[in-house]
């Protein structure tokens, strides 16, 4: 577990320094650590979901609102109502919020991410 917490600490100092490229002079709100699964890469309709902005989305709505989560993922205090994720869902479309490498492992594996939330923005990279 601490070996986590060291993890999380490195990611969000990272995401502070790193604010001034992604983010200009917003502030950090707050980030999380969240493994990517199948689950996440399905809505709850049973429609196969198909870009990294919307897997990470369902990220959230299985965290907030079903209650499911994976072993990695933790909380946040910004994406519990459905107004925010969609808010979240078109900040993770915008360019800058993830690169390609990010989105392709996204979208074909199951990786550990880092989601850092600013006003107007969001920044994911890879931890593993």
């Amino acid at each position: 577990m601490t070996f986590y917490r060291i993890i999380a600490a490195a990611a969000v100092l990272t995401a502070f320094l790193t604010s001034a490229q992604t983010a200009s002079a917003e502030e950090l709100l707050g980030s999380y650590l969240a493994r990517i699964s199948d689950a996440d890469k399905e809505a709850n309709d049973g429609f196969a979901l198909e870009s990294a902005a919307q897997i990470v989305r369902q990220d959230r709505a299985n965290w907030h609102k079903y209650g499911s989560n994976d072993d990695d993922d933790q909380a946040d205090d910004y994406l519990s109502s459905a107004d925010a994720r969609a808010r979240f869902e078109r900040m993770l479309k915008k360019p800058g919020a993830m690169d390609s490498a990010t989105r392709s492992a996204i979208v074909n594996g199951y990786p550990l991410i880092q989601v850092s939330l600013y006003d107007n923005s969001v920044y994911v990279e890879l931890m593993d």
